[in-house]
């Protein structure tokens, strides 16, 4: 199979039965053995009911349907474990991501320079105030900080070697820094590609201004988890040694001050409190690095979705 095609969604029963036939058109038209996995995250319209149509039609078309919202990177994950395909794009299900990119998409992946070619929505149809000038900010610092610099970071639009999304785990929120997720696990030729971005057709935008601080708070999370996931002892242990022996260093001047110099009431300065602070907070982060060393070598898979019912997954 040449294509999976990846499209999460929450209640577009408008949208999706225009986005299958579109899709349709565009990889008919190029000849791609296909498949579109349409994952229901937690729908409450008829969004499922189409899907179920869409796949009496077309055999390519599947779906997951999960049992409840668990947000947009648990369904992509879910999609990510199932698909077939040697290479695999992800798209929104709201019209506003057109399907008329993918061949020139495919080519560029095709051509073997890239591991991952995400979308640029250089001209966008949002809101300026609450989406656009947030995004761009999202995007500089985001970039500044992972040193993947890409003008769209969360565009929907995406196409990635099968190889890359086998070897990432998707979870919390981190869909936005997928990008961020392969560089950490060594795909580092990234780019990105102009696309076009249609207006809204149908509903409303399910993300708010609340995305934006979980996005830097996942960001963090990232890089935390990038360079220190599998030897928490090398950051948590570093520090708890220098903060433990600042404490010690504080006893031993006290200790010299008192018996050399025989200066007294040491438990009445700062300088005492600071070194048992010092001591047992050093010890702290020690117990902390030592126990998630324990806990990386004995971590099992933390994605376990409850599905409740899948569409030609057999």
């Amino acid at each position: 199979m040449d294509l999976s095609i990846i499209i999460p969604f929450l209640n577009e029963e408008e949208s999706l039965p225009e986005l299958i036939e579109w899709i349709e058109r565009v990889v008919q038209k190029n000849g791609y053995q296909y498949e579109v996995i349409l994952i229901d995250d937690g729908s409450t319209d008829d969004s499922w009911k189409k899907v179920c149509e869409a796949r009496q039609k077309n055999p390519h078309i599947k779906g997951i349907k999960l049992q409840r919202n668990y947000g947009k990177s648990a369904a992509l994950n879910e999609g990510f474990k199932a698909e077939q395909g040697d290479y695999v794009m992800t798209m929104d299900a709201d019209l506003q991501d057109s399907p008329e990119e993918i061949p020139e998409l495919m080519q560029m992946i095709q051509d073997g320079q890239y591991d991952i070619v995400s979308g640029w929505k250089k001209k966008r149809y949002d809101n300026a105030l609450t989406k656009n000038l947030p995004s761009k900010l999202y995007n500089y610092v985001t970039g500044r900080m992972s040193g993947v610099k890409l003008h769209d970071m969360n565009c929907g639009l995406k196409i990635y070697r099968k190889k890359v999304i086998k070897s990432i785990e998707v979870y919390s929120e981190m869909h936005r820094y997928i990008p961020v997720l392969a560089k950490w696990a060594g795909f580092k030729k990234i780019t990105e590609k102009p696309v076009a971005h249609q207006a809204r057709k149908y509903g409303v935008s399910k993300f708010g201004w609340e995305r934006f601080v979980n996005g830097f708070l996942d960001l963090g999370s990232i890089l935390f988890v990038g360079k220190y996931g599998k030897k928490p002892m090398h950051i948590f242990g570093l520090w708890g040694t220098i903060v433990f022996l600042i404490g010690a260093g504080i006893w031993i001047y006290l200790a010299i001050m008192k018996f050399a110099f025989m200066q007294y009431k040491m438990t009445e300065r700062p300088l005492f409190f600071l070194g048992i602070i010092s001591l047992v907070i050093g010890t702290q982060l020690f117990l902390a690095g030592f126990l998630g060393e324990l806990i990386v070598r004995n971590a099992n898979d933390r994605n376990n979705y409850l599905i409740d019912e899948k569409l030609g997954m057999e």
